[in-house]
């Protein structure tokens, strides 16, 4: 790289397992989608290939371009770009791009792209929390209205993202909130305070579950995932299809695999270069590649610790931790879905699956927290200070 003139700066694991993941993800998108080109692209397989290829190069310009910026600026970004998410949440519930019946992506005017607002929704409300978080010692310490901050500024703007991501996508918002839930827990949330959040989260479930068994076009997604749930609990094959298939590509030959290229189900299997791509890997690759994958997951969530406890400040040990949990718990999920220990979400596997906006926004995380191991002295006696520069 430092031949062509780039410098990749911060931890060299996370960039080694990011370049790994993209090579891996081009080849099985490729495979995956063999049979799909063969019937929307006249068999022109390339194009799924050439499309990864050039999400892939974006991604990776996204987090060369983010690890490059002095990681104090995310918080003060987060704090001005978290009055932009609600509205773009809220443009996207009415004026979206409908796609099975629900409105997850927002078209950019003038440049004919779409994205999917719940991603960028994600990483701010992340970024936002850990600033905010970063500053509650301080509060405490002081002991006047520290409830009413943990009210506005941790409790609000979780709630509203989280709800309004919640009318087209359950399965985000859910990943979202836990991800936020988590980093509350780490960020030193009093245990009454949490309780009483995860008490909020579980009445607004159980209000929009009332609202749809009234009228199931309000929340029209919703009684999609009350389906996914109930069938998950059923034999039913054809309630069942998608993981019965994912079931027969993991079963089909489990060890070594049927080789790069030679998957039958991806013909079978719907979403095959997407929501279930884990379940095309383990086909063409083996379960023994299956669980390789899992284990450069966790070794991503493994450097973000070491980057946290070496950091020297509190907002970016928080705010790795917080990005790198919620990429992998994502990850977790997706792969809980392919092998049936989980209802289908149709989340994609990050940096894996196909798809835009989703490998994008996960490629700017990592590039945040690549900004905040370049922006920290590595030293096992740094502190982790409560104390904030970027204001």
């Amino acid at each position: 790289m430092n031949n062509l003139g780039i410098q990749l700066k911060g931890d060299k694991i996370i960039w080694g397992i990011y370049i790994l993941l993209t090579m891996i993800s081009l080849a099985v998108v490729y495979s995956a989608s063999g049979y799909l080109a063969y019937k929307q692209e006249d068999s022109n397989a390339l194009s799924y290939l050439f499309k990864q290829l050039g999400i892939v190069g974006i991604g990776f310009v996204v987090m060369y371009l983010m690890h490059n910026i002095k990681f104090t600026y995310f918080s003060v970004g987060s704090k001005l770009l978290i009055w932009l998410v609600v509205p773009i949440l809220l443009l996207t519930i009415l004026l979206g791009l409908n796609i099975n019946n629900a409105s997850r992506w927002l078209m950019i005017p003038g440049l004919n792209i779409s994205f999917q607002s719940s991603d960028f929704a994600k990483v701010v409300l992340l970024t936002y929390l850990a600033r905010s978080l970063s500053k509650l010692p301080e509060k405490y310490q002081e002991n006047k209205n520290v409830f009413v901050f943990v009210l506005l500024h941790i409790f609000l703007p979780t709630v509203s993202i989280t709800a309004l991501i919640l009318y087209a996508n359950l399965s985000t918002a859910a990943i979202i909130f836990v991800s936020a839930f988590f980093m509350m827990i780490i960020g030193g949330v009093k245990n009454k305070y949490l309780l009483a959040l995860a008490g909020s989260g579980i009445i607004i479930a159980a209000f929009a579950f009332l609202l749809v068994k009234i009228d199931p076009n309000i929340i029209p997604r919703f009684d999609t995932w009350v389906n996914r749930i109930e069938n998950y609990k059923t034999n039913d094959p054809d309630a069942n299809y998608q993981v019965m298939q994912a079931k027969i590509a993991i079963a089909s030959n489990p060890i070594v695999g049927k080789l790069p290229g030679k998957s039958s189900q991806r013909a079978f299997l719907p979403s095959a270069h997407a929501d279930f791509i884990y379940a095309i890997i383990i086909e063409e690759y083996g379960t023994l590649f299956g669980f390789f994958i899992i284990f450069l997951y966790l070794a991503l969530f493994f450097r973000a610790l070491i980057i946290a406890k070496h950091c020297k400040t509190r907002f970016g040990a928080l705010l790795t931790v917080g990005l790198m949990f919620s990429i992998v718990f994502q990850a977790m999920v997706n792969m809980g879905v392919a092998v049936n220990l989980l209802p289908v979400t149709g989340q994609p596997l990050p940096l894996l699956s196909s798809g835009g906006s989703s490998f994008v926004f996960t490629s700017m995380a990592l590039g945040m927290i690549q900004s905040i191991k370049a922006g920290s002295e590595i030293s096992i006696t740094t502190p982790i200070s409560s104390s904030e520069t970027e204001d």
